[in-house]
């Protein structure tokens, strides 16, 4: 594959008082100076979450009118899903310089309502609203629970996953609770229940934040300052919307995007030395894991393999909404070698996989730097 990611950045995060607006500015201008690129060497844009017309609004913030844009709407997962449309855009020549962005400032706003809300205009909820489920979390919950009880796993296992996230948090100066210090077994489990069996500690941040990726072909890549994190594969799959439809809450759409991406890539999940995996939830790590082939059904909780998420994930670091960006530019910055204490040694390959709605879109990319 011939494109590579040239730009990464975070717009500022946790509670910062600006606005969406302000905060993809700040996005789209850093991961530019990262790339040494300029806006106007932009003519592809793909965002969303914010406004009527997402794409359209940036390129106008922007001064732009960009001959290729997107604004797909599939929850967390969709920035994954940009960057096999952006790379596909590349390749046919519709844009050279792509952009995939996304800001939320949910925290200070005190909103939620990025993630999306789920009511009466969608058909299936008269079906669910009458149970009353937290949106999404119920229905992770749900899942969680059916995990616990086929693999005769406790909540203590699924703890383990939120202290993990702290350990990589405390390693990471940007990470929302970089300052609250490590967090035991027992802590995750004396925090209030939400929904069982999934508890406060058990649920991702709600923080202001974002970031941006800057694409183009390999042979400009390769003209620019830092080094080239080339799209090596990619794959998603949609499965269902509501949470009655699926016939095996375990079985999730991770199996086929990650056997498209590695397909594509043409590596095994042997070969990945660093994973950043969209983790709403506890119980998305150890299942995405397993989903992904990169151990058994049950393991997951104790994985021991390659990094996972090491900038503290959605559950210690940031959590704007929508993640799916934010695991991108983590990609980048392991396989450049930036991490600084949290760095992966050697890291020349990187899974990143995001997840949207209730379980409902998946996206995996691989990326490199052989």
């Amino acid at each position: 594959m011939s494109v590579a990611i040239v730009g990464a950045a975070e717009c500022d995060l946790g509670h910062t008082g600006l606005s969406t607006q302000q905060l993809l500015a700040q996005a789209v201008k850093r991961a530019l100076d990262d790339a040494g690129l300029r806006v106007c060497d932009v003519d592809g844009i793909a965002t969303t979450g914010h406004g009527r017309f997402p794409a359209t609004q940036l390129a106008d913030q922007l001064g732009l009118c960009p001959s290729w844009t997107d604004s797909t709407a599939a929850g967390g997962a969709v920035f994954e899903m940009y960057v096999a449309r952006a790379a596909q855009a590349i390749e046919a020549g519709q844009c050279s310089v792509a952009v995939i962005a996304f800001a939320s400032n949910q925290r200070s706003a005190r909103s939620r309502s990025i993630g999306g809300v789920y009511d009466a205009a969608t058909p299936e909820a008269q079906f669910e609203q009458p149970y009353q489920p937290l949106w999404p979390l119920s229905y992770y919950a749900m899942t969680a629970q059916r995990y616990l009880h086929t693999y005769r796993l406790d909540r203590a296992d699924l703890a383990r996953v939120a202290v993990a996230a702290r350990e990589h948090a405390l390693r990471n100066p940007a990470a929302f609770r970089h300052a609250a210090g490590p967090l035991t077994v027992d802590d995750v489990l004396a925090a209030p229940m939400i929904s069982s069996p999934l508890g406060a500690l058990d649920c991702c941040l709600v923080t202001d934040g974002g970031g941006a990726i800057v694409l183009t072909s390999l042979d400009r890549a390769r003209h620019l300052a830092k080094t080239p994190v080339r799209v090596l594969g990619y794959g998603e799959s949609v499965t269902h919307a509501a949470m009655a439809t699926p016939d095996d809450l375990l079985s999730t759409g991770a199996a086929a995007s990650g056997a498209r991406a590695f397909a594509r890539a043409a590596v095994r999940p042997e070969e990945i030395d660093v994973i950043q995996l969209y983790d709403s939830f506890t119980v998305s790590v150890p299942l995405g894991l397993e989903q992904l082939g990169f151990c058994p059904p049950g393991t997951g909780v104790h994985w021991a393999g390659v990094p996972v998420n090491t900038t503290g994930g959605g559950l210690s670091y940031c959590h704007p909404g929508q993640l799916g960006v934010l695991l991108l530019v983590e990609a980048v910055r392991q396989l450049r070698g930036e991490c600084g204490a949290r760095q992966v040694p050697g890291a020349a390959t990187a899974l990143v996989h995001g997840t949207g709605g209730i379980a409902s879109s998946h996206a995996t990319v691989i990326l490199g730097v052989r």
